[in-house]
């Protein structure tokens, strides 16, 4: 980063889409292989969005969902009622990594599910980040999985 100054975290509406889009087909796309097609859902209209950008553009996101949207895409796991937020896409981009953004992404999702009334977050960590999740009070619980990309995940829950 050129800054010494935090990148502000915003939530966004789906008019700044492209920004998290951005940041999701540098790391996901480009640097995991996750297919475009795969990685841009149908589900993006459905979700809370937050963008981190600075001078030099987009470098974080992360998405939400909960409600209708939340229990259609994973009340195969467990997401059966409208308390529950389910955190994905977060996506830091190689010059911000190390700066602390991830973490204020996912506080801001907790922050924005609070207020929403929400009461729990669930989300499906791919298994080399469990430990930043861990750091910020998530746990894990059940086998290791394929969520579709050929990256293995474990689910995790925290309570807000």
């Amino acid at each position: 980063m050129t800054s010494a100054a935090p990148v502000p975290v915003r939530r966004v509406g789906l008019d700044e889409l492209d920004g998290c889009h951005s940041v999701r087909r540098e790391v996901f796309v480009a640097e995991q292989g996750v297919p475009e097609a795969e990685e841009m859902d149908a589900y993006d209209t459905d979700a809370v969005h937050f963008l981190a950008a600075g001078p030099d553009g987009p470098v974080g996101t992360v998405r939400f969902l909960h409600g209708p949207a939340a229990r259609k895409k994973y009340g195969h796991a467990g997401v059966t009622d409208d308390t529950t937020a389910v955190l994905g896409r977060l996506a830091v981009g190689r010059a911000a990594r190390g700066t602390g953004l991830g973490v204020r992404l996912v506080r801001a999702v907790e922050e924005e599910a609070r207020r929403l009334g929400l009461t729990r977050v669930y989300l499906e960590a791919q298994t080399h980040a469990l430990g930043f999740y861990e750091r910020l009070g998530y746990a894990a619980h059940g086998p290791e999985f394929d969520e579709g990309s050929g990256i293995p995940h474990r689910a995790m829950t925290k309570a807000l």
